[in-house]
C-alpha cells in the first residue's frame, strides 16, 4: 500500500511565502522522512545527500522552520541538529493512521505542547481557468509569430 501524505501543506504550498528551492527541499524531506514525520538522518547528513552544504540545509531549512512545518527538537532532545516534520505536514502509513494522528495533534496544539502550522489562511478562493484550454501547436520549426497564430483548442486533437 501507498504512503498517506498530509494533505495539509500539499493543498496550501502555493500560498507559501517560500522560494522553489525550498519548495523541492520540502519535497526532499517529505520523501526522506519516516512515517509520522521523523528524520532519521542528521542536518550535516541531509546535505551530503541533498548535494548542497551544512549551511545551504540551514539556509533552506529557515522558512520551513518558521511556518513550523519543519520542527526543531528542543535544546535537551537535540542530537546533532535533528529535525522532524510538523505532524500535520507528514506522511502516514494509511489514511486511518493519518487520520489518528491529526486527532492527537490538534489536542496537543490546543493543549500547548505542540505549535501550529503557520499558513496564510484563504483569503479568496485560487483562480479557476474559465472557459475552454488553448493550446499552441505548430510544426517544428515554425518561427514564433508563427507558433503564437497557431492556436488549437483541446477538442481538435480528438478522433
Amino acid at each position: 500500500m501507498l504512503p498517506a501524505p498530509a494533505p495539509i501543506v500539499a493543498e496550501r504550498i502555493w500560498a507559501l511565502q517560500l522560494s522553489g528551492s525550498a519548495v523541492k527541499f520540502l519535497q526532499y524531506l517529505i520523501s526522506r522522512s519516516d512515517f509520522r514525520g521523523t528524520l532519521p538522518v542528521r542536518q550535516k547528513d541531509l546535505a551530503a545527500e541533498y548535494g548542497v552544504t551544512p549551511q545551504a540545509v540551514s539556509g533552506l531549512l529557515a522558512p520551513l522552520c518558521e511556518l513550523n512545518i519543519v520542527l526543531r527538537p528542543r535544546s535537551e532532545e537535540r542530537n546533532g541538529n535533528s529535525y522532524r516534520l510538523h505532524p500535520l505536514a507528514a506522511k502516514y502509513e494509511t489514511p486511518e493512521a493519518m487520520e489518528a494522528a491529526f486527532r492527537a495533534t490538534l489536542a496537543r496544539i490546543q493543549a500547548g505542547d505542540l505549535p501550529n502550522l503557520k499558513l496564510p489562511a484563504y483569503q479568496q478562493t485560487p483562480p479557476t481557468p474559465t472557459g475552454r484550454p488553448k493550446l499552441q501547436v505548430a510544426p517544428a520549426g515554425a518561427s514564433r509569430t508563427r507558433q503564437k497564430a497557431l492556436t488549437m483548442p483541446v477538442g481538435a486533437f480528438r478522433a
